[in-house]
């Protein structure tokens, strides 16, 4: 899933941006939509909103999820604790067995009552060809027990991958989803969506999706939670100009887009992000240097090894990026997540930028230049030409590549960076059919399970279309994030004592290599709305991204204020 930057460019720029502009000024513009009332977001869609199916992964409208439909739980990820949602209340009787009890009084946004049916039909809905169909490889069970009460019995104890399930996909409505077949499930764009959250459905344009407020939603009174905005309206991106005026000119109040030289704009006044200085933004994932092991010479350690000392990340840092993201931890797990990290271990086998150390272990591993062309060729005399992907119009990311490629050139390996279609470079990823890539697919969640689950996962399939690009085997590994799996989603201890022993063998065999932390694009004006989070006042996140409503993104809805 891809977060992170404007298309290069989108059809009908200048007429998104006049229709921005024309609803800038204090009567709301020509959809009578008042500027008081009304927040307006960029920076997450990139085409016209056609899809409110929930059921459909990462394919359907920004706020589908989260703003229409909601999760069991949330989760703090600074806290390191799971919130009560639509679940009033939860208990594990056993360590196979899950007991859900929902909010009393909920209702779906047609008035029917919100009850366990519901929970359990969506659960259900996963022994069919859905995008969570995985959690019935582990579940054995599900039955309403109650009109509120839901108990789920594993076939084995998952707690960590289960409670990730919980709180990041949403609960449908059984009387409307109950019935439906393979076809509607993924086909059904789910034009009239039904939700239970705090928003519904208002209207949409290729250019634009709006979300209205749900004043009958039940978090209000449950939960405290009062959204400010009346109307959200989300506009499609159309270029980093665009959106930097529409910034300016105070026509949208929150850009979740990368947008190179914004560091020159942030002033903590009248455009503000999460810090008033480097690196500017959250981290939301990792992005990884991904080695295709199905070829040589990226199949061996030494190798690889090499690769990682030959990585400047200061020049990546300071160039494509002017401080906005920050270097990653060699394990790549989050900052959220340092009471996993085994420090002790990283400082005794992690990797630093180091090319006098990359020549010494690729000539200590027999990889010298043997015909003269000043790149060193395998033990056995063969050339090494390697290319490294990313796609086209990724600007942060190609300048990014460019950077690896000629420090690798500099240590006397020859690759060179490529920038093929998005589509094209997704079918070589998924089919094994390329040397290097970058690639950030796992983001910030409850737990590190869901990143190793990314690079461990067996058994490697014809087609990897979502985990272990790389293709990767080593059943120590996988083994041990199966453990992980099963550790009781609250006992970071256990968890951390797993997670060494993994990071053990990820740092000596590098299967992937941590380059930086991508940052949760968040940029805002305060001229309309103020009070987002920032490190000085109320934490939490100011996104519009799928996933982070989930993660505490919903509540900056009910802590902005107007300005005055």
């Amino acid at each position: 899933m891809r977060f992170l930057r404007l298309p290069a460019v989108l059809a009908a720029a200048a007429l998104i941006a006049t229709a921005c502009s024309s609803e800038g000024g204090d009567s709301g513009g020509s959809e009578g939509y008042p500027r008081d009332e009304t927040l307006y977001t960029t920076g997450t869609a990139w085409g016209p909103p056609v899809n409110w199916n929930p059921i459909m992964r990462g394919q359907y409208a920004v706020g589908t999820f989260g703003l229409a439909y909601e999760p069991l739980f949330h989760y703090d990820p600074e806290e390191n604790e799971y919130v009560h949602w639509l679940a009033e209340s939860d208990e594990w009787t056993d360590e196979t067995t899950h007991v859900i009890t929902l909010r009393e009084g909920m209702t779906w946004s047609d008035g029917e009552p919100i009850v366990a049916q519901d929970v359990v039909t969506t659960i259900e809905l996963g022994q069919k060809d859905v995008s969570y169909s995985n959690i019935w490889n582990f579940i054995e069970g599900v039955e309403a027990t109650g009109d509120r009460e839901v108990t789920v019995t594993f076939s084995e104890a998952r707690p960590q991958e289960w409670m990730n399930w919980a709180y990041s996909h949403p609960i449908v409505p059984a009387h409307i989803w109950a019935d439906k077949d393979q076809q509607q499930l993924t086909d059904d764009p789910n034009e009239e969506p039904v939700g239970s959250g705090p928003y519904v459905y208002e209207t949409h344009a290729d250019d634009r999706m709006v979300w209205s407020r749900n004043d009958d939603w039940w978090g209000t009174e449950a939960l405290g939670l009062e959204m400010q905005p009346t109307y959200i309206v989300d506009i499609v991106n159309a270029s980093n100009e665009v959106t930097m005026n529409m910034l300016s000119n105070n026509e949208v109040d929150l850009s979740n887009n990368f947008l190179p030289g914004i560091d020159q704009m942030i002033d903590g006044q009248a455009i503000t992000s999460y810090y008033d200085g480097p690196p500017y933004m959250q981290s939301a994932n990792t992005a990884w240097l991904v080695l295709n092991h199905d070829r040589e010479p990226m199949n061996d350690a030494e190798f690889r090894k090499a690769l990682a000392h030959s990585v400047d990340m200061s020049a990546i840092i300071d160039g494509p990026y002017s401080n906005l993201v920050e270097a990653a931890s060699p394990t790549g797990l989050l900052p959220q997540w340092d009471d996993y990290i085994d420090h002790e271990l990283v400082a005794e086998k992690g990797y630093t930028y180091n090319a006098d150390e990359a020549v010494a272990l690729l000539e200590d591993a027999g990889y010298t230049d043997q015909d003269g062309d000043g790149f060193v060729d395998t033990p056995d005399g063969d050339p090494i030409e390697l290319t490294l992907q990313v796609p086209s119009g990724w600007t942060d990311w190609m300048e990014a590549a460019r950077v690896i490629a000629e420090n690798a050139q500099e240590v006397g390996i020859n690759v060179e960076a490529e920038f093929p279609d998005y589509d094209l470079l997704v079918e070589d990823r998924n089919s094994g059919e390329y040397d290097l890539l970058v690639n950030n697919e796992r983001q910030l969640s409850n737990t590190p399970w869901t990143y190793y689950d990314y690079l461990f996962q067996l058994p490697v399939r014809d087609q990897q279309s979502t985990v272990n690009f790389g293709r990767y085997e080593n059943e120590e590994a996988w083994a041990l994030v199966e453990e992980l799996a099963a550790v009781p989603a609250d006992d970071v201890e256990a968890a951390a004592e797993i997670t060494s022993k993994i990071q053990e063998i990820q740092l000596e065999e590098l299967p992937a290599i941590p380059l930086w932390y991508n940052g949760l694009w968040s940029q805002q004006t305060n001229t309309t709305w103020t009070n987002w989070p920032s490190d000085q006042g109320n934490p939490g996140y100011a996104t519009m991204w799928d996933g982070w409503f989930e993660l505490g993104a919903v509540r900056t809805l009910a802590e902005i204020e107007l300005a005055e």
